[in-house]
């Protein structure tokens, strides 16, 4: 990983310095003013108008069984909870310090919300909007991960460089796996109860088996990965290479790389629809998000959201992609037409 460029400020650490702070967020910032879009598509522009949210929005997730999404406001310290349907803001969750990332299991209608500075994991019911369990989970918990299949929820901490284990139905820490150099993005495979960590200063991703909490495998990918995602359908894993402006592209059955796709500028969180076989890309410095063709590893569109996207989800119900812009306070909602946006607001669009 080269360090010059960027600072990346991640849990309680500065990457670049590896100086302690009190993080403010998770998030990614430029040392220069530089933007830019893949040279293979033209920009489009969100139709949709975006949702106010908190303050420095961060980690977004969707519960798809009940169309609602949740949004970690980093500096107003709650989550906002967002009706799909409407598009409206129906709630707003107080919950720890500094929150940076957030996970749904669809099943159990919970929500996990990583609290860095409080050295926390907010547990939230879906069904009361309210906090039910507050879990310590290690120094700086910042990102967090879900299956639904066994209820275990998986939480990087980037300090310890270590995976932290919580049983879902106790809610308490179950393991510790220690696993590459500075641990960002996580994902799991539900399917295969399989995980994977974004190693972000070894340029790697782990490969965990979640049945033994053991590492089993570690691959090497692009320059600071930090996103992360898995298409449990094609079983393909996807890592956001923030200063090679990449994403790369990884068959989980023999974990190599097949492809390595351009994205925008500092790729930093990335989405999969597993029904339409389609990747989204949050590009930081460009403002945009790459729409990535699964079938054939091609960017089809870019389009423009708000000021510093941070995260994204996408719905692939309803085909709508959230993506919050942290400098805004606001989410983009993008509903795709067959890889396209929407032509407007409740556009009827067709998967596939």
């Amino acid at each position: 990983m080269r360090l010059t460029g960027h600072v990346l400020v991640l849990g309680t650490l500065v990457i670049g310095g590896f100086a302690p702070t009190a993080s403010l967020m998770a998030v990614a910032v430029s040392a220069s003013a530089a933007t830019g879009l893949p040279q293979t598509t033209a920009a489009a522009t969100a139709t949709t108008p975006p949702i106010r949210v908190g303050k420095f929005p961060v980690g977004v997730a969707v519960n798809v069984a009940t169309d609602t999404i949740y949004v970690a406001n980093t500096v107003s310290n709650t989550v906002s909870v967002i009706n799909g349907r409407t598009r409206k803001v129906v709630a707003t969750v107080r919950v720890g310090t500094h929150p940076t990332n957030v996970a749904v299991n669809r099943r159990t209608n919970t929500v996990y919300v990583t609290n860095p500075d409080s050295h926390t994991v907010s547990v939230i019911s879906g069904r009361t909007r309210k906090v039910v369990a507050t879990v310590r989970a290690g120094a700086d918990p910042t990102n967090v991960a879900v299956n639904r299949r066994t209820n275990r929820i998986y939480v990087t901490n980037p300090d310890s460089n270590t995976m932290w284990v919580v049983k879902g139905r106790t809610n308490k820490v179950v393991a510790r796996v220690r696993v590459g150099d500075v641990p960002a993005g996580i994902a799991v495979n539900s399917r295969t109860n399989t995980i994977y960590v974004a190693n972000l200063v070894d340029d790697t991703v782990s490969v965990i088996r979640g049945r033994t909490n053991k590492v089993v495998g570690t691959i090497s990918v692009g320059d600071a990965p930090v996103g992360i995602a898995v298409n449990s359908k094609t079983n393909t894993v996807y890592a956001a290479n923030a200063h090679a402006d990449t994403v790369s592209v990884i068959n989980a059955r023999t974990e190599t790389v097949t492809a390595t796709v351009p994205a925008g500028a500092f790729p930093f969180a990335v989405a999969v629809s597993p029904r339409t076989n389609t990747v989204y890309v949050a590009n930081q410095e460009a403002n945009t998000v790459s729409v990535i063709n699964g079938h054939t590893n091609k960017v089809t569109a870019t389009v423009r959201v708000g000021i510093f996207p941070a995260g994204i989800a996408v719905n692939p119900r309803t085909n709508t992609v959230y993506v919050t812009n942290a400098e805004d306070n606001t989410v983009s909602v993008l509903k795709f037409c067959r890889g396209k946006v929407a032509p407007r607001r409740g556009a009827l669009c067709q998967t596939g």
